[in-house]
Formats: structure tokens, sequence, C-alpha cells
């Protein structure tokens, strides 16, 4: 590049009332912001973090206190200033900050007045950015305050550890600034929404032998493990290791267990508010801090077939620009290198998911196990048409007489071209685990059973392999035990004849 000669400058030192007023803006939600000042408190060494709430009060506020190092006056100042640590800096490995603008960035995303409080080594210190001021002054100055004295949770500090205060809470109001229970409503309601964030965010963290304490209004946070680990039916991958010029990149596919295999509890945890279909797919950390999850990077779709799903990724801070990680630390680009080994990965899971459906499909078709449904494909479509040669039509039909005969297997065809395909397919890839077949009356049930058992018997069948044959094909298998009722009542029927 030609060097060109300057002789002059201009200061072009930003306004500090806009500047810091465009700091609001860069994205925040108020479970990231909560999450940026966490990560300053681990950074900082805390064991033990808790954050209450002051809702109902004509100034509510949120405070963060954390047992950590503390800060002298002089740290607390450079902590307070936007833009404090420079990301090209080499940082610790346990160091979870990047540009040094969370705290400030964060915290101006959800009200107009932060005062941080720390003490170390017996000293406390305190300063306050208030929007409201800097607006007035246009200075980049924070206010020390003289003493601690009234400043809202500052008494559960301990020996040492950091508060950030949050007061006027313009962005969490919902408009009811005057209205303080319809206000308090709407705060309680972000708060509450926040839980499942940290919990999933923080989970490594607060699974470990000494574990991080996370304290939500003095309620003790569970750690929510998205690879359901804890389970047994859980399919665990070995972990593979990308070695770059950065550091190492690991890589661990899991397969959740079936919702069969999960109490319902635990499943709707794990899944999310928005359903499994839309939590699967890689979940990238950062110093074991979860970074971004629930997507494929664009390198599939998030389909029925890979639900269960869930890839780890863990990189070291020392890759963030490789990751592109932004300030929010929620969202993240894939480098090219990554790209082409994660390819493989999930080529490796769509075959292991196809050959299970495979395995579905070929239950399906087997003529032995007697399918109400036949499962067609050809032409590039594929069809589901009632079987008329099972047992219970087959028998019914025998007993009617030839003219209506035709009339029955006609509403049988009417059934199975009126399949309702829209709505399986929207019910399928929403919550696929809530559908489930229809009871049978024990009428029904039992015309099945014995015109199903007459046939399988009349082939020569034992018992044991006609139970195996029914257990696995509905409407016997979701009414397993009135089926070995009936069973067992007409065999005795047939043996008293």
């Amino acid at each position: 590049m030609q060097e060109i000669s300057v002789s002059r400058r201009a200061d072009a030192t930003p306004h500090a009332a806009a500047l810091i007023e465009g700091l609001r803006d860069i994205g925040y939600s108020l479970e990231t912001a909560i999450s940026d000042v966490i990560d300053n408190s681990i950074t900082a060494g805390a064991h033990r973090i808790k954050i209450n709430t002051e809702a109902y009060s004509e100034e509510p506020y949120i405070a963060i206190i954390d047992d950590g190092d503390g800060m002298t006056e002089d740290e607390l100042v450079a902590a307070m200033r936007p833009g404090s640590r420079n990301p090209l800096d080499t940082r610790d490995e346990p160091d979870l900050g990047r540009f040094g603008l969370g705290l400030k960035s964060a915290s101006f995303s959800q009200c107009r007045r932060l005062t941080v409080v720390s003490r170390k080594s017996g000293q406390t210190s305190a300063a306050i950015w208030d929007l409201d001021d800097v607006a007035q002054r246009n200075e980049w100055a924070v206010q020390l305050p003289d003493g601690v004295t009234g400043i809202p949770a500052v008494e559960q500090l301990g020996p040492k550890g950091t508060l950030v205060l949050w007061q006027k809470l313009d962005r969490l109001t919902g408009g009811y600034s005057h209205n303080a229970a319809k206000r308090a409503e709407v705060i309680n309601q972000r708060i509450a929404e926040t839980e499942r964030h940290l919990r999933l965010v923080f989970h490594r963290f607060m699974e470990v032998s000494k574990p991080l304490r996370i304290l939500l209004n003095e309620r003790l946070l569970r750690p929510l493990d998205p690879f359901a680990r804890k389970n047994p039916a859980t399919i665990t991958d070995p972990r593979e290791t990308l070695t770059l010029i950065r550091g190492d990149v690991e890589i661990q596919s899991f397969t959740l267990p079936h919702h069969k295999q999960v109490g319902k509890t635990e499943w709707d945890d794990i899944g999310g508010p928005e359903g499994h279909l839309k939590s699967q797919g890689f979940y990238l950390y950062r110093g074991k801090r979860l970074i971004l999850h629930g997507t494929w990077f664009g390198l599939c779709r998030q389909s029925e077939i890979t639900k269960l799903s869930r890839v780890r990724i863990d990189i070291p801070n020392s890759m963030d620009a490789d990751w592109k990680i932004d300030v929010k630390k929620s969202s993240a680009q894939l480098p090219p290198v990554v790209r082409d080994r994660l390819k493989k990965v999930i080529e490796r899971i769509l075959a292991g998911s196809k050959r299970t459906y495979s395995k579905r499909g070929q239950k399906l078709v087997d003529h032995e196990r007697l399918p109400l449904w036949h499962r067609i494909q050809a032409d590039g479509q594929i069809r589901y048409r009632p079987n008329v040669e099972h047992p219970a039509f087959a028998d019914f039909a025998e007993s009617l007489p030839p003219d209506l005969r035709r009339g029955f297997f006609n509403c049988i065809a009417l059934v199975g071209a009126s399949l309702p395909i829209e709505s399986l397919h929207a019910d399928m890839a929403g919550t696929a685990e809530q559908i489930v077949p229809d009871r049978v009356d024990e009428d029904t049930l039992a015309q099945a059973v014995q015109a199903t058992l007459s046939v399988l018997m009349g082939a020569r069948k034992d018992i044991k392999e006609i139970m195996s044959l029914m257990k696995d094909v509905d409407p016997f298998r979701s009414a397993w035990e009135d089926t070995q009722r009936i069973i067992a009542a007409t065999i005795e029927t047939k043996e008293k004849e």
C-alpha cells in the first residue's frame, strides 16, 4: 500500500451521549445480558452467584452478586470503561470476556443506571454509569460515590466479590411505567424466561465436583444438560480432536433417547419451549460456556430424522477471531477448515438415522406381522394404503353378502385415500411424541384379536410366535394387557369346544 503524507489530525472523539446510547442496541436480550455479567463473575473466580430482583417497588431493580475476587477502585474504573480490553489481546484460558464491552453494553441494554460495587482486600469501591447524567454532561465520566450506604442489595455483598445493580429498567417495563402491578408482572415473566437459558448456558460449570452455584431469587438453579448424558439410553460417540494453529477443536456426537425412554418432564426440559425439532444440531462451547445451539450451520436441514441428534463442539477463547464470536457471545460463524470436518460428522449422523428409519419401513411392509397399513413406494412417491387382507377386514368381509362386500372394501379404500397428510406432517414436524394411536373399545379389540388369532393358528404358528407377532403392531401393541386377556379367553373357549 502506498504511503500517504499526513501533516494534520482532527479530534474525532465520539460524543459520549450519542455513543453510549448506541451501546444499548447491540442486540442483547435479558437472558444474554445477564449471562454476560455472569461471565465476568466466573472469570473473577466466583463460586456462588445470586440474581435478585425487586419488581414491585416504585424503583425496581435487578442485582447480580458474586463472591469472586473483587476489584480495587482503579480496577473498577478500568472495568467500567467501554472497550476496557483489546479483543486481540491473549486471554487466560478461563477468561470468558471478549471485547471489554460486555458489562457496559449488556447492562445498558436493560437499564439506564448501572452501579457496580466491589470489595477486595477489605476495601469497598463503587462506580456508577447514569445515562441521564451522561446525556446532560456529554462526558465519558463515571460517578464515584462517597459511600455505599443506601445502594440496594449492597448488604448481600460478602468479604470479597462484586455487586452489579441495574436500575431505571426502562427496557423491562413493557410500557407499564406507571402501573406497578403490571410492570412487576412483565419483569417477573422475563426473569422466569431467563431461568432456562442460564441453566443451559452454564450447565458445565454447574456440573463439576466444585460446582458453580447460581441462585435466582434465592432458588438454586439445576444444570440443564442438553445431551442427557446421565440417561443410560443416550448414545455417546467417541470424542474427535481437530488440531489447528490457534488451538484444538473437540467434537462429540450424542443421540438422545426416544421420548418413550425419558420421563415427560425431562423430555420437555431438554427440548425447551420450541421442542426437539428446533433443538437439534451443533452446540458450540467456548471455554465450556455455551455460545450457540440448535443449528446445523447451514450444512443440513432440521428434520424429524435428525431430531434426536446433537453435536458438542468445544473451542478455546484463542479462536474467537476464527469463529467471529460477537460481542454478545451468542452467535458465531463456521471456519472453512472446521466446516469440512463437520460435513463428515453430519454424513455419519444421517447414515445412522436413515438405517433406523429403513428398519422401521421394513416392519411396515412385513406381511408376516399383519400390518393394518401398507407402505407403498413408487414413482418417487410414498403412499399408505389399508391392508384389506388383514384378518380383521377379511374375516368380516367373508361374513357379508356379496352385494355388501364391495361397498365395505370401497369404504376402506376411501379411508386410505382420505389420510390427512398435511395435518400429520405438521404434527410430526412439531410434536411427534404427542401423536398416539386412537383407543378402541372392548368389542372392536376383541373382534380384531379373534380374527387375527384364527388366521395365525390356521397357519400352524405356536402361541409364543403369535404373541410376538401381535405385540409388534397396533391396535394390539397400544392395548397389550387387554389383548393378552382376550387371547387367553379365546384359547380357553376353543379348548373347551
